[in-house]
């Protein structure tokens, strides 16, 4: 049954912000891949990538979605590298919808520019390297998404709103009155 509900995309487009409002307003349960993957490995992900490297935690983010074969009524705010593996995006599909989630390189920048949890920009908090990965990752992000939403310059709660009214369409035939 495809009723989870999994946010992709770049880091910084608004994936965890999003899915709490659709949590929130759906009663669907929230789950960031990221936190859970923290969890079970009690590590933080910049130690994780140090100490096993990219791969690893790339296995680790299949691992949780092969056990989302078992789950229903989730709202999935996946990491920014989960829609990297084909794998992923045949579990994704497999047990839910994929809305792929965007924004500019600026738009992503000043988003993140503070953070220090994310490995992959140490170092390059910068608009051009952004970008060159962004563009790297776009032909994953676009097979994996079948809703695109763009987000910038609005507000994540009008976003969750709207998506879920089309995710109550007969095309996505969600029905959010049936709650867990």
């Amino acid at each position: 049954m495809k009723n989870n509900i999994y946010f992709i995309g770049f880091m910084g487009t608004g994936k965890s912000t999003i899915s709490k409002h659709m949590a929130a307003i759906t009663g669907y349960e929230e789950i960031d891949t990221d936190q859970e993957i923290v969890k079970r490995e009690k590590m933080r992900i910049p130690e994780i990538f140090e100490a096993y490297g990219e791969e690893y935690f790339r296995k680790k983010e299949t691992e949780f979605l092969e056990g989302m074969r078992e789950r229903e009524h989730c709202i999935v705010s996946c990491g920014g590298g989960m829609a990297l593996r084909e794998e992923n995006i045949k579990l994704m599909h497999e047990t839910g919808v994929v809305v792929l989630l965007t924004a500019t390189p600026e738009t992503i920048l000043e988003r993140v520019k503070n953070g220090k949890e994310r490995p992959i920009l140490n170092g390059h908090m910068n608009v051009p390297y952004i970008q060159q990965l962004m563009e790297k990752r776009e032909p994953f992000y676009k097979k994996a998404g079948e809703i695109v939403i763009p987000t910038d310059g609005r507000e994540s709660l009008d976003m969750a709103k709207e998506l879920k009214q089309n995710l109550a369409t007969p095309k996505f035939s969600f029905d959010f009155s049936k709650k867990i």
